[in-house]
């Protein structure tokens, strides 16, 4: 473990007891990885998107600094930070479809980590409703898919994060992928 990802844990632990001076510390020592996250989001979404990165950052740092989360690592954190920025996200596109009255959504394909071929991105709305249903069937499937895909954590953070074997996050991260691959491909179909 490094220095900084001890002091991280230490000031997620401070921020847990209601430390609020911890919160002001802990952003430097993270912004780096918020900012790949944010900027990973960024480009999975259509070109003319209003949010930047720096505001998807300071959205979810924002909700994350208020949330009474037992933090129990940066990994913990990131991975959080990573279902807090696909939540903003969503409520950005929810927003954004009411305004537009009746547009339909745009079909897309899955890109490098869902499918083989194609570069394209997944239509986030359409991803979300996947991701909940197969939450309600495996939640900790629909975590893998989380953190793998959202928070880019590797096998092993992942493993770390959810307590279990790196064996069984590459067997949930397969069968999830299949599963939500086959369920936007359907839904394309159906539009």
């Amino acid at each position: 473990m490094s220095a900084s990802e001890g002091d991280v844990t230490a000031l997620l632990k401070a921020m847990t007891r209601g430390d609020v001076t911890a919160n002001e510390k802990l952003l430097p020592l993270v912004y780096k990885e918020l900012h790949r996250l944010a900027k990973s989001y960024m480009r999975r979404e259509r070109r003319d998107h209003t949010l930047q990165p720096t505001a998807l950052i300071n959205e979810a740092y924002l909700r994350l600094a208020h949330d009474s989360t037992d933090w129990q690592s940066r990994a913990h954190f990131i991975g959080i930070a990573a279902n807090v920025m696909r939540q903003v996200l969503i409520d950005h596109a929810r927003a954004h479809k009411a305004r537009v009255r009746g547009g339909d959504l745009q079909r897309v394909e899955f890109d490098e980590g869902f499918i083989v071929s194609g570069n394209t991105s997944p239509d986030l709305l359409a991803l979300d409703e996947a991701l909940l249903r197969l939450e309600k069937e495996n939640p900790r499937q629909a975590k893998v898919v989380e953190l793998r895909y959202f928070a880019g954590l590797s096998v092993e953070e992942t493993a770390r994060v959810l307590g279990i074997a790196p064996r069984s996050v590459k067997r949930d991260w397969a069968v999830a992928r299949t599963r939500l691959y086959g369920e936007i491909s359907r839904r394309g179909r159906n539009a």
